[in-house]
Formats: structure tokens, sequence, C-alpha cells
């Protein structure tokens, strides 16, 4: 199998505010949008993937298994940009981890978790293995 690209799918229950979270708070860019009115849907850059909101859920996903990992140069000035805003709950403040990334959770309007990570310098993520 030879994938070519991907996404996630979200059916938020209020796609209006969950395209105010996730383009205006937390300001990822749109790749493209179809249809039309407050039903459109809306497919946004996810760093090397996408996120897709269309359609309407009738309530929140019952499932919580689906979380993000989006990945950000610095989280505590990420933290310092998101907290205090109406819209965003943070679930956990920045913390490095005993395995060596500086996380932070959010949810979004649903109440899908989002981890927020930095990976800092001289951490293995950052090196690419010799072959």
């Amino acid at each position: 199998m030879h994938v070519l690209s991907s996404r996630i799918l979200l059916r938020p229950t209020d796609p209006e505010r969950s395209r105010r979270f996730y383009g205006e708070t937390l300001g990822l860019a749109v790749y493209r949008e179809f249809g039309t009115g407050p039903e459109r849907g809306t497919v946004y850059f996810l760093g090397g993937g996408f996120l897709e909101l269309s359609g309407r859920a009738t309530a929140p996903p019952a499932d919580r298994s689906v979380r993000f990992w989006l990945q950000v140069a610095d989280v505590r000035a990420a933290h310092e940009e998101l907290r205090g805003r109406p819209d965003v709950r943070v679930l956990r403040e920045p913390v490095l981890e005993p395995w060596g990334l500086v996380e932070m959770w959010l949810a979004d309007p649903d109440g899908h978790e989002i981890a927020v990570v930095e990976v800092p310098a001289g951490h293995p993520l950052r090196s690419r293995p010799t072959v």
C-alpha cells in the first residue's frame, strides 16, 4: 500500500464553533473548503497531514480514543498564547515528561484531546537514525 495523503475526519456537533476553534484559536491554515453555508466542509493543514471538519454530529463522540498530536517549536509560548481564551480548555499545562518531551493537553469544543508537544534539542526524535 502506497499512501499518498491522509487526513483525520471529524463530525463536530457545532461546525461553526469548531471552525473558530481550529482556524482562529489554534490558527490552522485552511487547505480547502467545499460546500456552502454553515454545513460546509473545511480541511486544515495539520503538519504533515490534514484535519477535515465536515457534516454534523448529533452528540459529542462517546469514544474518546481519537487524540491529536501537534508538534510546535515552543509549547510554553503556545500555552501563553492560548490560555485565558474562553474557547480553550487546557486539560494540563506544559510539563516535561519522563520520556523527554514537553507536553500540554487541550480539548476541542467536542472534547477531543489535543497534545501540544515540543521536542527539545538533543531529544532522539530530533536526530536521524544512521543506516
